[in-house]
């Protein structure tokens, strides 16, 4: 496991067009589909990394929370599953069933959308305004694997608050941190 953190693609950046198939629901989705008129919460995760299993708790919390104040989330995996077969598409819906996943879980399996978003690790976190210009990207909360700090979502739920009352997200930002994206 090889701790990564976020490239931190630049603020303002707009959010690239994507269309994936959702592992839950067999349905291919495109960016159109997930965005809001509020923003939209795009998180690259995956099945078996141990610092998204140590977030996923506050993921569903924070989403549950936020789509009822009518923020888009999705989630996509881009790791390698011939390599990394625990994040084959079967096992990402069996997890997002299991765990209660609010929000589409997508599969990017040529790779090309975590390259489009410059995602580095899983999780990593963008935030994108009503205009779907980056507002946001980072870290969830200063919790991680074995640190003892609680899971509050903190950070994300600050930006999530600025962009809903139509205010600037703060410029210090965090880098997320956890298990590189396994590339082909």
């Amino acid at each position: 496991m090889a701790y990564t953190e976020s490239t931190m693609l630049q603020l303002g950046t707009r959010a690239p067009e994507f269309s994936l198939p959702d592992t839950v629901s067999g349905r291919v989705l495109s960016l159109a589909d997930v965005k809001t008129d509020k923003g939209l919460v795009v998180m690259f995760l995956c099945n078996h990394c141990p610092y998204v299993i140590h977030v996923n708790p506050e993921i569903v919390r924070l989403s549950k929370d936020y789509l009822a104040k009518g923020i888009g989330f999705v989630a996509i995996s881009s790791n390698d599953v011939e390599k990394y077969p625990e994040d084959s598409p079967e096992l990402m819906k069996e997890l997002a069933i299991k765990l209660g996943y609010p929000f589409p879980y997508l599969f990017d399996e040529s790779q090309d959308v975590a390259h489009a978003y410059d995602a580095a690790c899983t999780p990593d976190f963008f935030v994108f305004d009503r205009e779907m210009n980056l507002a946001y990207r980072g870290r969830l909360d200063d919790s991680r694997p074995k640190n003892d700090n609680p899971l509050t979502g903190k950070d994300l739920r600050a930006a999530l608050d600025a962009v809903l009352a139509g205010k600037p997200v703060s410029e210090v930002q965090y880098p997320s941190g956890g298990c590189n994206i396994k590339w082909r």
